[in-house]
Order: C-alpha cells, then sequence, then structure tokens
C-alpha cells in the first residue's frame, strides 16, 4: 500500500496560497522599480532644464524658476510615493516568508509521517518473515521427526 499523506489538501493549499503571494511580491517589486525609474526620468529632466537655463534668454529665468520648483515638488512626491511602495513591498515580503514558513511546516511533518509508514512497513515485513521463519522451522521440525520414525521403522523391520 502506497504512502497517502492525510493532510495532502492542507499542503497544496498552502503551496498555492504561497505561490499567490509571490505574484503579489513580484507586482509589488515592479511597482517599486516603476517608481524608481519615474524618479530617474525627473532627476534627468531637472538636470536638462538646469542645463538649458544656463543658455536661456535672461527673460525666460523666472519661468525656468517655476518650472523647476514644479520638478522639485514632483520629486519629493515621487519619493514619498517610493517610499509608500517599497513599505508595501516589505509587507508582501513578510506575508511571503510567513507563508513559506506554513508549507515547511506541512512538508517536514509529510517527511516525518512518510518515515513513520516506511518503518512501520518494515516492521510489518519482518514480521511477516518472522512468522515465515517460524513456520518454516517446525515445518522443517516436524519432517525431520517424521524422517527419524520412518528410519526408526525402517531399521525395525529390517532386524
Amino acid at each position: 500500500m502506497p504512502f497517502r499523506y492525510r493532510l495532502q489538501k492542507v499542503l497544496d493549499f498552502r503551496i498555492r496560497k504561497k505561490e499567490q503571494q509571490l505574484i503579489v511580491v513580484q507586482k509589488a517589486q515592479q511597482a517599486v522599480y516603476e517608481a524608481e525609474e519615474r524618479i530617474r526620468q525627473n532627476e534627468a529632466e531637472i538636470q536638462q532644464t538646469i542645463q538649458n537655463k544656463k543658455s536661456a534668454d535672461f527673460r525666460m529665468m523666472e519661468y525656468y524658476d517655476n518650472y523647476l520648483h514644479h520638478l522639485w515638488d514632483k520629486a519629493d512626491a515621487l519619493e514619498q510615493e517610493r517610499i509608500r511602495l517599497q513599505e508595501i513591498l516589505d509587507e508582501e515580503n513578510r506575508k511571503l516568508v510567513k507563508c513559506e514558513q506554513e508549507v515547511k511546516v506541512v512538508e517536514k511533518h509529510k517527511e516525518k509521517q512518510k518515515e513513520a509508514f516506511i518503518e512501520e512497513e518494515k516492521k510489518a515485513e519482518l514480521k511477516q518473515f518472522s512468522e515465515i521463519g517460524v513456520q518454516r522451522f517446525f515445518i522443517q521440525g516436524r519432517e525431520a521427526a517424521e524422517e527419524a520414525l520412518e528410519e526408526e521403522q525402517n531399521y525395525k523391520e529390517q532386524h
């Protein structure tokens, strides 16, 4: 009889839950990467605006200053958004670690149950072999006794 784990449905459920959480973590990681990319783009735009301001007409300086202030405010907002997304990612990672631990607990239990099952099968097999050995011993003993009786009867008949 093959090993059948009685909590297999629980293990399968926890594995699916872990896989779903892994997808959530990947999406959160992607959101953080996108936020960091927007920050880099904004920084590049700030640098480009500063370069353009140096070679611009003096009448445009106020517009450049206003635009730079807008870009700096945007940079602050983007950084706050990145921090928020990073916190979400950290929380989702904690949930993933918890899911992985839950899976490992059930898998370890399954391994122990399987080892116990194998041990029980070995004991049952040894018991069966032992019973076969005992039966064989008695059969051989009986056959030996019968042969001894036959030899004794043959000996008596000859003499």
